[in-house]
């Protein structure tokens, strides 16, 4: 019996040799990628690139998205979507556009634009959403819309759906801006759909099954005049809604920024950190991303990505200060896309653990290592992978991709085994689609067919079944529900990350963190190390097989400023302002009585050529201090009050400026940290945000000097107990200036609020 089983298996590996069933991985037994990048990354192929989206797709490559724009100064072309791609996320290459001109979607009008695309994959199809701004579905002018196109590969032909998903909305005396769309499948099948802006606010609806058309009643899940550019991810149980926010193209002071609040629920609330809503009047959000100090401002309208070691990515677009128009001055925002490492901290989203937007070289993602092929060649499997059992060969799709197919029809398993050193802690992945077969699955630490891990998408039990095989006998099959309906025969993406004796598993469409089912599994001792590889009982394809080392997360968190002790200021305690006080314009309505500086705010401004509005100033130390106040003013909530606000201010003189202030914004209360400043023989103004204001917040301002260019840095926080801040972006103020420290009170008396400062406290280390 012996000799006979010895003699088979001969035949088998004889047979085998002959119809090729080992390979050599694709990438020929690589270690994982190393080296750096440096931003912008789309600089090989476009000088602007915004509002980017991206996927990978099943042909191996990623491939961005971005807003119809021309690509480079002086082209003066618009290209419609353009689509890049690229094998490393740091390498790219213009490919296409999705339209040679809006005509081609057949309800957009002549001179509309076609913005923000978002990309997805399902129903064996790729899915393009984007906003239209100008439709012939009404008569009138502004009737954005958001519509669909799809396509049988990443580069199209694109053939839009004749109508628009979501059509014009009306509402606030016109209509509602729709655009900036992002679609997101549940765990349930449940396809939704988020769109909007600043004018009408961002909403959620459900899609119909094929994602052409919203269907139902739309839940608004962040409110109007704040958010704009939505992106939705599942993790760990939270619905995480990603919003950017402030004027995204303000030039060399935009502010644009990104933030999120989470959920247990696609239709929210979406709460913040410090448990604020995103659609309350003082609204919440926490900051992902907001400029910094560097070269990088106007940092916003994100995707998430994550390379083939687990690890997330952010990318955005942003502006160089330096350079912040395409062509001429105030014309096209010049906004190239970016790429950084997206870390989650205490269950919470941030770049590069709070440093924000990089300017200088990254350790580049992983895209490679010792496994990774898209099996596109013609030729035999080779020598890196082993079968045990079933008959795998290459074929090809109809538009020539490759991929592998498990022929053999019975329910026998089947394995095909990469044979390169995975490390014991890896991230395997593929692309599963069943062929008539009853289920296909990914194999991690893969000793023999007796002692193993899978994670089988299987038909009979409509589930993701997880299985560990230990001395020939199964530990336990462990299932997790897929949603009824769940198409079998298309392409999905399985990942499993294994890290110690934990086993974590993921089945998505295509990789975009909206998984159709997780599971975890503890290991035993027994499946400590071994290689990675696929598997199917039955009829089935496979295809971009990965397994690099699993990333190590990054848990710690930028330093924030040292704010030191008291070194002056006022407590204003003394019945008359203190001599150190210079008031430009001053207010005589402004008194400091009973302990607190009371202001009323004036019918004026800073901002513009119209320079009424007091100030109150004095003189700030060389080097490092921080400037704090504490506001108590009343803006109400709810109603338009548009731009009452108090607060502190970095004066240079009244065009150039910086002002942190709690502010009415149309309906919403928010602490805007805004820079005014000379630009090209005109003025330019733009703010970011920072956290939500209660009825009394206190403000700070922390300053450094740059070490590097001698620039005036100002950070902005913000508390609402005086312990607790938030510490939000960075404005600059040139070396050669000597700015100076103060407070203002403006911008309307209907009806007329105060502003009470209960002291101006300046800190040193």
């Amino acid at each position: 019996m012996v000799t006979a089983g010895k003699t088979t298996v001969l035949r088998l590996f004889l047979f085998a040799m002959v119809a090729g069933v080992f390979l050599l991985s694709g990438s020929g037994g690589a270690q994982e990628t190393g080296g750096t990048y440096t931003n912008p990354v789309s600089k090989g192929f476009a000088d602007t690139f915004a509002d980017p989206a991206v996927i990978k797709a099943k042909d191996g490559y990623w491939y961005a998205y971005g807003t119809s724009d021309p690509l480079k100064e002086g082209e003066g072309e618009f290209h419609t979507i353009p689509i890049s791609r690229s094998k490393d996320l740091v390498n790219w290459e213009h490919v296409s556009d999705a339209f040679s001109s809006p005509n081609e979607v057949s309800w957009a009008a002549e001179d509309a634009g076609i913005w923000a695309p978002d990309i997805r994959y399902f129903n064996g199809k790729y899915h393009m959403y984007y906003g239209v701004t100008e439709t012939t579905v009404t008569p009138e002018t502004g009737d954005s819309a958001v519509g669909v196109a799809t396509a049988p590969t990443p580069t199209g032909p694109w053939t839009d759906s004749g109508a628009p998903v979501v059509g014009p909305r009306r509402g606030n005396g016109g209509f509602l801006w729709t655009f900036d769309s992002n679609e997101f499948t549940d765990s349930d099948g449940t396809k939704y759909l988020y769109y909007g802006s600043y004018n009408g606010g961002v909403s959620v609806s459900n899609l119909s099954e094929d994602g052409t058309r919203v269907v139902g009643e739309p839940t608004m899940v962040a409110i109007d005049n704040r958010y704009e550019g939505s992106y939705v991810v599942k993790r760990n149980g939270y619905y995480y809604l990603f919003g950017s926010s402030a004027n995204c193209c303000a030039g060399p002071t935009t502010g644009y920024s990104v933030y999120v609040g989470r959920s247990t629920s696609p239709r929210g609330p979406f709460l913040d950190k410090e448990g604020d809503s995103m659609t309350e009047s003082r609204v919440g959000g926490s900051i992902v991303i907001t400029p910094n100090g560097n070269k990088w401002i106007g940092t916003g309208h994100n995707a998430v990505v994550t390379d083939l070691s687990g690890e997330d990515y952010f990318v955005y677009h942003a502006i160089d200060r330096a350079d912040p128009y395409l062509d001429e001055p105030f014309g096209i925002n010049e906004r190239p896309m970016l790429l950084d490492r997206l870390d989650w901290i205490n269950g919470w989203p941030t770049v590069r653990g709070g440093q924000w937007a990089s300017e200088t070289a990254q350790p580049a993602p992983v895209t490679d290592g010792p496994v990774n092929d898209s099996f596109n060649r013609g030729t035999s499997l080779g020598t890196g992978w082993e079968s045990a059992g079933g008959a795998w060969r290459l074929a090809k799709e109809a538009d020539g991709q490759g991929f592998t197919r498990q022929q053999d029809a019975s329910d026998r398993g089947a394995f095909l085994v990469n044979r390169a050193a995975v490390p014991p802690d890896a991230r395997v992945e593929a692309d599963l689609r069943l062929a008539g077969g009853r289920s296909a699955g990914v194999v991690v630490r893969y000793e023999n067919a007796n002692n193993y891990a899978v994670a089988w998408l299987d038909r009979a039990a409509n589930a993701l079944v997880t299985d560990v095989v230990a001395g020939g006998r199964s530990l336990g099959q462990q299932s997790t529900p897929l949603p009824a309906g769940f198409t079998f025969g298309e392409w999905h993406n399985v990942a499993v990350e294994v890290r110690g004796s934990e086993m974590a598993v993921e089945v998505t469409d295509a990789r975009l963190q909206d998984p159709y089912a997780v599971a975890d599994r503890t290991l035993p001792e027994a499946l400590s190390s071994g290689p990675a590889g696929v598997a199917a009982r039955g009829r089935a394809d496979v295809d971009n097989v990965s397994a690099v080392r699993l990333y190590t997360p990054n848990t710690s968190v930028a330093a924030t400023p040292e704010v030191g002790s008291p070194a002056f200021g006022d407590e204003f305690d003394d019945g008359a302002l203190d001599p150190a006080w210079t008031f430009v314009r001053p207010d005589p309505d402004a008194q400091e009585t009973d302990g607190v500086f009371r202001w009323p705010t004036q019918a004026a401004d800073l901002t513009g050529t119209g320079n009424d509005a007091g100030v109150l100033l004095r003189a700030a130390p060389e080097g490092e201090y921080t400037v704090e106040t504490k506001l108590t003013i009343d803006l109400g909530t709810d109603t338009i009050r548009n731009y009452q606000q108090g607060g502190l201010v970095a004066y240079v003189n009244d065009d150039h400026f910086l002002r942190l202030s709690h502010v009415a914004i149309w309906n919403t209360r928010q602490t805007e940290f805004g820079k005014e400043m000379p630009f090209a023989e005109g003025l330019s103004y733009g703010g970011m945000l920072i956290g939500p204001p209660d009825a009394t917040t206190w403000l700070r301002l922390s300053h450094r000097l740059d070490p590097q260019n001698g620039e005036h840095e100002f950070r902005a926080a913000t508390s609402r107990d005086g312990e607790n801040w938030v510490w939000g972006g960075t404005w600059t103020l040139p070396a050669d200036t000597e700015p100076r420290i103060g407070l203002i009170s403006h911008g309307g008396d209907d009806p007329q609020a105060t502003s009470e400062f209960d002291y101006f406290r300046v800190y040193q280390p």
